[in-house]
């Protein structure tokens, strides 16, 4: 696996894959661990109208981060939030929207978030790979929740994800999704993953809040923009061993980590709901 950016260029005149709808199309080139799509979606189109048949899903789970270079292209969310996006905005939507181009120009943009994973049909032929995977979740959700009402609850989740991206960001991570009050994420090095872990858990403190964090190393199928297999499960099992402020991870992400100057302490061995057998996980012990 490659773990150094490297300098690379890329066209969309040959792009490495154009996935094909019926009023539109996206192109993909791939720069090793980051894959950039051009989106253009014909006068008329609709999420919900030509990709939700695709991906069966409620609505679209992708992240979408990118710049628009022409159209016009109005988004739903599923809480009845609305944005129009237009040529010359550099825009970001969060999964679980609706979205169609309004007027009669073609909707055209670059994005950096979603093309590798982006109109994927469930039984495609799915991606398989090695990877480490993290799951965070806040800790005392439904208390807060309870504490601060729903307004200022949305609020603290947007900042809340606002700061665990840009930490995703800074460390390589891949978001698959969120999961109401934490994250899925998939990386192809261990160190940085329970690096970019502690991190996270810095970054939102200064919001009042506390999170753990959990890792496991091993092979994941990522199909229709979703993290499939055992692998998947035992990493939200060793989240939820966690304490607030710590990061777990299992015996697997930890012999994965000599030579990585991090340092762990045993925390025992537990049955993980599902899984046969004890597992072994560690803390991080940060100074």
């Amino acid at each position: 696996m490659r773990h150094v950016p490297r300098l690379q260029r890329k066209s969309f005149a040959g792009p490495d894959q154009v996935r094909t709808f019926s009023m539109g199309h996206v192109d993909i080139v791939n720069l090793d661990e980051t894959s950039v799509g051009r989106f253009m979606w014909e006068p008329g189109w609709r999420w919900s109208e030509v990709v939700k048949p695709v991906v069966d899903t409620p609505s679209c789970v992708n992240r979408h981060l990118g710049y628009v270079i022409g159209g016009h292209l109005h988004v739903l969310m599923d809480d009845g939030t609305e944005l129009d996006i237009v040529a010359g905005d550099a825009y970001e939507i969060p999964p679980g929207h609706d979205a169609w181009v309004v007027g009669d120009t073609v909707f055209d943009s670059i994005e950096f978030a979603s093309a590798r994973l982006f109109g994927i049909a469930p039984d495609e032929e799915d991606e398989r790979t090695l990877a480490t995977i993290l799951f965070t979740d806040i800790v005392d959700s439904t208390a807060t929740l309870a504490r601060l009402g729903d307004k200022a609850w949305r609020r603290l989740l947007l900042d809340h994800n606002d700061a665990l991206r840009s930490e995703l960001d800074r460390f390589r991570g891949r978001e698959i999704v969120t999961t109401g009050d934490g994250f899925l994420a998939l990386f192809d090095g261990a160190a940085r993953a329970v690096r970019c872990a502690a991190a996270m858990i810095d970054a939102v403190r200064p919001l009042g809040i506390e999170i753990r964090a959990g890792l496991h190393t091993g092979e994941v199928t990522v199909a229709g923009g979703n993290a499939r297999g055992v692998a998947v499960h035992a990493a939200s099992r060793v989240a939820a061993l966690g304490r607030p402020g710590e990061v777990i991870v299992s015996a697997m992400t930890r012999d994965l980590l000599d030579g990585s100057g991090l340092r762990l302490e045993d925390r025992g061995s537990h049955e993980l709901k599902g899984l046969e057998g004890l597992r072994q996980v560690y803390v991080l012990v940060r100074s």
